[in-house]
């Protein structure tokens, strides 16, 4: 099939050289012209200057699919690409984007005539050799014409139209929000048996685990990975970033009347971990020594 991509970022570059290898036709922009241009003299893609080249060189129906950061970015992409496409055209947007976002989207945009999915894509850097697990929302019609695309993407069994619009990126959404949990609870038990009496070798025992364990995953062997090439971690700084999934998950958790308590304090240690030193930590130990005379340490210590 032929395709336009615009955001060639670290998840979009892979998927159009996965799409370039399986036969697609990949029309690829990006702001940053040197990226389209690697994928153009590497992977055969074609360049486009502008976004107006790349409607250009598309067929109609065109098909759009954006990869780019969720909020002002792709809504400033989706104003400037209207009033280039003719109806019975078709956006995708890939990007980690709030799904009440999307529904907004796939609502106004098939008014005026166009259609539209919402794609929540898992995979991450290693999705080009993998596949990406693909989560899809919109219209029936749309996802079977655009099939094709999605099995080249996904793995054997991983894509799935999960509803309407709007689905796709609320099905992403809650993937993120379990994710956080998981890896809290990995961090948490990999750092106990650092602090342990025992001179434990973590690498081989994430690597034990997932041969048959309960809590075998990917994930697992990712943090094997890392801990073999640094065994303490003493090369990475304790700052964990979020891209928003899991404070959306905990609101809608929160609007539904949901119980998520496993999720929000994970999200909440990624917040403590971004503070070189907690104000509210200092307020304990003060309150600590103000009634019991424990003992605090000086802060030059």
């Amino acid at each position: 099939m032929e395709l336009g991509l615009i955001g060639l970022g670290r998840m979009g570059a892979n998927m159009a050289i996965r799409l370039l290898q399986d036969g697609h036709r990949v029309i690829v922009y990006n702001r940053t012209a040197e990226k389209a241009q690697a994928l153009a003299q590497e992977h055969h893609a074609i360049a486009a200057q502008t976004v107006s080249e790349l409607v250009e060189k598309l067929a109609s129906p065109r098909i759009i699919w954006l990869m780019l950061p969720a909020g002002a970015a792709t809504a400033q992409q989706i104003e400037t690409l209207l009033p280039l496409l003719q109806k019975g055209d078709i956006l995708i947007n890939g990007a980690n984007a709030n799904y009440k976002e999307s529904l907004a989207y796939g609502e106004s945009l098939t008014s005026q005539g166009f259609h539209f999915l919402d794609v929540g894509v898992s995979g991450g850097i290693w999705g080009l050799k993998n596949g990406y697990c693909l989560m899809i929302g919109g219209e029936q019609e749309i996802f079977k014409l655009l099939e094709p695309i999605f099995q080249t993407l996904a793995p054997p069994n991983g894509y799935k139209l999960c509803g309407p619009h709007g689905a796709g990126h609320f099905v992403k959404m809650i993937h993120n929000g379990i994710e956080y949990g998981m890896m809290q609870a990995y961090a948490e038990g990999l750092e106990i048996m650092a602090q342990s009496r025992y001179d434990l070798d973590l690498q081989a025992i994430a690597e034990l685990w997932n041969q048959g364990s309960v809590v075998r995953s990917w994930l697992l062997e990712l943090a094997a990975a890392a801990l073999a090439k640094d065994p303490q971690l003493a090369s990475i700084k304790g700052y964990v970033a979020d891209s928003g999934e899991g404070r959306w998950t905990i609101q809608e958790a929160i609007d539904l009347d949901v119980p998520a308590p496993v999720i929000t304090l994970a999200l909440q240690m990624r917040l403590r971990s971004r503070q070189e030193e907690s104000f509210g930590a200092k307020v304990l130990a003060a309150l600590r020594n103000e009634f019991g005379g424990h003992a605090v340490k000086a802060a030059k210590d």
